[in-house]
């Protein structure tokens, strides 16, 4: 009898064994051996007592401290098992991690998922990353902005009406009393010189005279991502004050529209935006103001004139009457090399 309970306790210790640290994952962690136990300390252990355990078996395990070669391999993986263990138990997230894991061997998918959250995760701040993309986003734009205005200044010089319009600015400057010593230092310089030095100026002339608006106007800082992120706070306010003012002054009070609330209403009608609007002819914008197309019936009849205006223009047009033909002859579904 006594054999046979022997024997049963031999046996089960042999079927059971394998499934001893079956808790512990391939592949993450330690592996299949617990991390507390390649460092020779306790769960209870503090970190002091980790680090100490840590530097005498690195100490022990080094491979450089072996002279052969087999010795230095055999060392070497253990050297790496007890770094691995070493960085698990050292960070406080990692080793609540792990003791979860020792803790809730059934979870085996999250522990996966937490093991593998941190070390796919960029290392990068994503405040940092944040801050250097709306930088660089606010560098373009401001480039951009700045070659636009760069590109309307170059096309006004060559615009016979405005490059005379400042030839003339620049006689009248130059035949001043106050500029009589400039001109003698001009005279020094050579043909070639002075018509660059005539180009400056023209340029400078237009850059003062003209009010370029719309997405060709001077860029401004105050209008770069950045800024407006860091003003939006001021703006929203701003917003909800006029958006208020509006319904008290308009909706409820029932006040006559200024030229500003009369433009702006044409505007949301032509559902453009502020630049676009900006960019207009002022001349434009008084023909509005004369038709009245902040009241919407007037605005839907001026639209509807511009539309049959569109349509007489096309109709005209030579390209557009081979497209009609094209289309009537062949379809929308008929395409050949020769087309």
């Amino acid at each position: 009898m006594l054999i046979y309970k022997f024997n049963s306790i031999i046996f089960g210790i042999l079927i059971f064994t394998p499934f001893i640290n079956s808790h512990l994952l391939e592949g993450i962690y330690c592996g299949k051996e617990n991390c507390y136990d390649v460092l020779g300390v306790t769960r209870d252990a503090t970190r002091n007592e980790i680090s100490k355990n840590y530097r005498q078996l690195a100490r022990k395990h080094h491979p450089d401290t072996h002279k052969t070669d087999e010795a230095k391999r055999e060392n070497e993986e253990i050297f790496k098992k007890i770094a691995t263990a070493y960085e698990i138990l050292r960070d406080d997230e990692s080793r609540t991690d792990y003791d979860y894991m020792l803790d809730n061997p059934d979870q085996y998918y999250l522990h996966y998922y937490r093991y593998y959250r941190k070390r796919v995760a960029p290392k990068v701040d994503v405040r940092l990353v944040i801050f250097v993309t709306v930088s660089i986003i606010s560098i373009v734009q401001y480039l951009s902005a700045k070659q636009r205005y760069e590109s309307a200044i170059n096309y006004f010089m060559s615009v016979p009406k405005y490059r005379n319009k400042a030839m003339e600015m620049l006689h009248q400057q130059q035949s001043s009393g106050n500029n009589n010593n400039k001109n003698k230092g001009r005279n020094k310089l050579s043909k070639a010189e002075q018509k660059l030095e005539t180009e400056k100026e023209i340029r400078k002339i237009i850059i003062e005279n003209m009010d370029i608006q719309g997405s060709y106007a001077k860029p401004e800082i105050v209008d770069i991502l950045f800024i407006q992120i860091i003003i939006f706070p001021y703006t929203f306010v701003k917003y909800l004050i006029w958006y208020f003012s509006w319904i008290w002054n308009y909706t409820i009070l029932g006040k006559e529209y200024g030229r500003e609330e009369k433009l702006y209403i044409i505007r949301k009608f032509m559902k453009m935006g502020h630049y676009q609007f900006n960019a207009i002819e002022n001349e434009k914008k008084e023909e509005f103001l004369y038709r009245k197309l902040w009241i919407k019936e007037n605005y839907k009849e001026w639209k509807h004139e511009q539309e049959e205006e569109m349509k007489k223009q096309m109709a005209d047009n030579p390209r557009y009457k081979a497209y009609r033909r094209y289309m009537k002859n062949h379809g929308p579904g008929r395409m050949t090399f020769e087309d």
